[in-house]
């Protein structure tokens, strides 16, 4: 993906690394190297000058956990302060984020979370299981792991996101433990080390996850594909078994697995997982989503609304469905059904997407004004 989230390097990189063919031969490895990994401390260690200002800027001034939050985010955010930008790749510590200013969402978390507790602000590390998200309007990333940070404030919960532009399944954030939130962070430098061919250190950080959430399936299936790409297929078979006991559903290990299994001469196992791989998609109305997306980038608009019908069906309650199935519609010509669609995702956006709605609103009258322009010329 071109701008996955923090967990989307994970299960992305497996599902887009698949399995050799069974002519291939193993790949090449780099020399493995000794791994020297960051301890959980020096992860998520505040450096002095950001201590300092954090003090000076957040906790001295006093007044109420919301002001002393709104605070925080300006040091951030700021060119005063951090001005931190956005980088899918840059899974960091807290030193490295203050460092080169940038950070993933993962990363991002992190360092949101240390400091607020610092500042008394109630805040936690949150787990999504998949997201949707955009960028430049028509970009659509699809990504089967997403993190950010909760907050409590007077009472009422809240959500803190490096990315503004995401929609959360159905089930929304869960509030993990720090150990998990840590896993994802070496499971995100193994994946990274994979692809720098540092098999030696990509294996130490895979490990490293497993060893503190045995149950994180992504490390699992990436463990496989480091097998795999070393030629360790019976390893690399166990690796994407164990993953599957997790979650029978994980599309990445069902992607590898299945190619795997067809390496290894076994057609019949290859082929039941390919098939529960399909069912998996059917039945996700984000990949439904994304084959939409796809299917109006090449034009193919009956398709793409084929598929974006799919994904309303699978999940009514997104307005970005909506939109991209009103946006079908009236490519296809079908004005009148783009005008309910484009209804349709502006009352789902809320009373707080203010902005939102208002962007809905304006393409809508957009809309309306052409068909009756349309219809004059008539």
């Amino acid at each position: 993906m071109s701008a996955w989230k923090a967990l989307a390097l994970l299960a992305g990189l497996a599902a887009s690394a698949p399995v050799p063919a069974a002519t291939a031969q193993p790949t090449a490895a780099a020399p493995e190297t000794t791994a020297t990994l960051p301890t959980a401390e020096q992860i998520l260690a505040v450096p002095p000058a950001l201590q300092a200002l954090l003090q000076q800027r957040v906790i001295a001034p006093g007044a109420s956990r919301e002001q002393r939050l709104q605070r925080l985010l300006q040091l951030i955010f700021d060119e005063q302060g951090m001005h931190l930008e956005y980088d899918p790749y840059a899974t960091n510590t807290l030193t490295e984020t203050w460092q080169t200013g940038r950070a993933n969402c993962l990363s991002f978390t992190l360092l949101f979370v240390t400091l607020a507790r610092a500042a008394g602000i109630d805040a936690r590390v949150q787990e999504v299981a998949q997201v949707v998200s955009w960028h430049q309007d028509q970009g659509v990333i699809y990504s089967v792991g997403h993190v950010n940070a909760g907050i409590v404030l007077n009472g009422r919960d809240a959500v803190v996101d490096l990315d503004r532009n995401v929609l959360y399944d159905r089930y929304g954030p869960r509030p993990i433990p720090a150990q998990r939130a840590l896993a994802h962070f070496y499971n995100n430098r193994g994946a990274a080390s994979m692809a720098a061919g540092d098999t030696g250190q990509a294996r130490a950080y895979l490990q490293q996850a497993l060893a503190l959430a045995p149950d994180l399936v992504a490390g699992w299936s990436n463990l496989g594909v480091l097998e795999t790409r070393l030629g360790n297929l019976a390893q690399a078979r166990q690796d994407y078994l164990t993953a599957l006991q997790l979650h029978p559903r994980h599309a990445a290990s069902l992607t590898n697995a299945s190619a795997l299994f067809r390496r290894l001469g076994d057609t019949a196992q290859a082929a039941q997982l390919a098939r529960r791989l399909e069912q998996v998609q059917r039945s996700d109305p984000f990949v439904q989503f994304q084959l939409g997306n796809q299917a109006e980038q090449r034009h193919d608009y009956a398709r793409a609304i084929h598929y974006y019908q799919r994904a309303v069906r699978l999940y009514d309650s997104a307005h970005q469905f909506h939109f991209g199935l009103a946006r079908a519609y009236f490519l296809a010509g079908e004005n009148r059904r783009a005008s309910l669609e484009m209804t349709r995702a502006r009352d789902l956006a809320g009373d707080n997407a203010d902005v939102l709605k208002a962007r809905y609103q304006a393409k809508l009258g957009s809309l309306q004004r052409w068909r009756q322009r349309s219809a004059a010329a008539n």
